[in-house]
């Protein structure tokens, strides 16, 4: 068996020892967090299954202790479904499938991308209760960046407040340079990616975790000297810093207004 894989390396975190040194099953990740299910891909082998358990439950479990929620949020509300090794692209480490509202991660090469797909499948999930009207498979981000009509909700002007310091400069209607940097990445790559919104509040929410002084390498990862991040794909200084303020309010208030 090939242990050099991606997975059997060890993950730097300093959260709490949830599971006291005992393994999990993905069943207990169902269990605990109320996903709707969980799938585990026919190339999966059971050691493999276990270390995947394990290190999802941690991960999930410092997610839900940084942005101070509970169990519910994290599954929202038993929408989401998790995904292991399962539907393979060779061009992407992980993904989130709206039609199915389920988040994966490929078996050796989706490590650190959980943050960044739960993002998606939150900012998938929220689009309904933040915005007046919206359709099966869009995103409350990118509605917001078209002028969709948004909800009066004390807790939907917080989530209004991370999108503006995402995409627009501090008291200005212009771009930011998260957005502008985005947008000539995709220019000089010539695709449609890394500017679509998104995916721009996905990266941004990858940088407010891994700021956090709860650390896990399997959350996320590669928010400050990766590739994407020395082009600016990610929100620094100021704009960082104010997004992550944004983002703990955000959560902090909607943790505090769930039973």
């Amino acid at each position: 068996m090939n242990k050099q894989g991606r997975l059997y390396q060890q993950y730097f975190r300093n959260g709490e020892m949830h599971r006291a040194g005992a393994d999990v099953s993905f069943s207990d990740v169902i269990k605990v967090f109320g996903f709707k299910s969980a799938q585990v891909g026919n190339w999966v082998n059971k050691e493999e299954q276990q270390i995947a358990a394990n290190l999802f439950f941690d991960a999930l479990c410092d997610l839900m202790d940084i942005l101070s929620v509970p169990e519910q949020v994290i599954s929202l509300n038993g929408t989401l479904s998790l995904g292991f090794g399962v539907g393979g692209n060779k061009y992407a480490s992980a993904h989130y499938n709206s039609a199915k509202r389920q988040l994966t991660l490929a078996k050796n090469a989706g490590a650190g991308a959980l943050a960044h797909e739960w993002f998606h499948a939150f900012d998938h999930f929220i689009a309904a209760k933040f915005l007046q009207s919206s359709e099966a498979h869009q995103f409350a981000s990118e509605r917001w960046l078209n002028n969709s009509p948004v909800r009066k909700h004390p807790i939907n002007n917080n989530l209004e407040c991370c999108f503006q310091h995402i995409f627009l400069k501090p008291d200005s209607e212009d771009f930011s340079q998260l957005f502008e940097k985005s947008v000539a990445a995709d220019k000089a790559a010539k695709s449609f990616y890394y500017s679509r919104p998104q995916e721009i509040c996905a990266r941004a929410f990858e940088a407010f975790i891994q700021d956090q002084p709860i650390k896990n390498a399997f959350l996320v990862q590669g928010t400050k000297q990766s590739a994407e991040a020395k082009l600016g794909l990610y929100p620094e200084k100021t704009q960082r810093q104010l997004i992550s303020e944004d983002f703990i309010r955000y959560f902090t208030v909607l943790g505090k207004a769930l039973p």
